[in-house]
Order: C-alpha cells, then sequence, then structure tokens
C-alpha cells in the first residue's frame, strides 16, 4: 500500500477526504471556528439584546392585550373583546358562530382583523416603548443609540451627518469636491 503523497508546504500529510483522521480534524476545526463566533463580543452582545428584546416584547404585548385593547373594547361600536372581532369570507355547513374558533372548526374561511390590528397596535407600542429607552440611555449616558443620517450625494449610501467624509465611496461631504471642480 502507497503513503499519502506529502505537501512540501504542509507537515501533516494529505488524508483521504473521508477517512476518521480527516473527518476529526474538520470537526476539531470547525468546532474551534464555533467557539471563536460564540464567544466573541459582538454575539454575546447580541445575544444579551434578543434577551433583553424577547423581556421588552412580552412586557408591551401585556400592556397592549391586557390594558390598552380591554379599554378600547369599551367603546361602543366594537361591543366584545377586540382580539375576537372576525369576518366570515365563506361560510361553512352550520353558521352562525359567535367566536372565531367555532368558525374555523366548521370550515369557514375567517378574516381575524382583530388579531391583525391587535398586532399592529403591538408593534407600534413596542417600538415607542423601544424609542423611549433609547432616548433614556442617551439621556444618562450622553452617547447616542439614535444616530442621524445624510445620504451620500455620489453613491447613494447612508452617511453620519457628523462624517467628513462617506465611508463608501470616499468623496469628501462638505462640498470640497465640487470648489476644486469649480475653481479649475
Amino acid at each position: 500500500m502507497e503513503e499519502p503523497e506529502r505537501d512540501p508546504d504542509e507537515e501533516t500529510p494529505l488524508l483521504a477526504p473521508h477517512s476518521p483522521a480527516s473527518i476529526i480534524r474538520r470537526v476539531r476545526s470547525v468546532w474551534k471556528d464555533f467557539v471563536d463566533f460564540v464567544a466573541s463580543d459582538n454575539v454575546l452582545q447580541v445575544a444579551v439584546g434578543l434577551i433583553i428584546a424577547q423581556g421588552f416584547t412580552s412586557v408591551v404585548n401585556s400592556v397592549v392585550t391586557d390594558l390598552l385593547l380591554p379599554l378600547i373594547s369599551l367603546l361602543p361600536f366594537i361591543q366584545k373583546n377586540f382580539a375576537q372581532k372576525f369576518l366570515i369570507l365563506r361560510y361553512g355547513p352550520h353558521p352562525p358562530y359567535n367566536t372565531v374558533d367555532q368558525a374555523l372548526e366548521d370550515g369557514a374561511v375567517v378574516m381575524t382583523y382583530g388579531a391583525f390590528i391587535s398586532n399592529v397596535v403591538n408593534f407600534f407600542f413596542l417600538g415607542v416603548f423601544l424609542f423611549s429607552v433609547a432616548h433614556v440611555y442617551t439621556f444618562f449616558t450622553k452617547k447616542p443609540i439614535i444616530s442621524h443620517t445624510v445620504r451620500c450625494e455620489y453613491c447613494r449610501k447612508y452617511v453620519s451627518t457628523k462624517a467628513k467624509r462617506c465611508f463608501n465611496c470616499t468623496s469628501w461631504l462638505d462640498g470640497r469636491e465640487e470648489k476644486a471642480t469649480s475653481a479649475r
């Protein structure tokens, strides 16, 4: 049996692509890359941010569904829980229906617009809540989370208003290039 060919630049012999040693080496390499990725600062910050965002989302969902929507349901033209509002698009064999579950069990085609509006209100209040958290953070730390941007005239990418040069196309944002070409 022949020995595997050796690459002069590499210390280890070339292995068959599916040999046990090659597979173990690839698994170790992938595991090392995974550990480096997971242990990096950015990934840990994103993970903590996602966990905090999940907590914010559940709090805002509770505020909307438990506090705001019941108050909206008290309006005279709504008459029941807002999330239970629905429209029958095609009736099943045994109408009428009092709830969405009854209609769905009977095979009716239902548009649950109350649930949709509830989700839109949840999304809106989540955005307002996170926006206010960003402003409170900026107030106490003096580090802005919300950065104001303008579009570069040349590459049309968004750039910070404080930037003097576009980081995408490196053009000057203060008009130096226009002044230089108009002076010639």
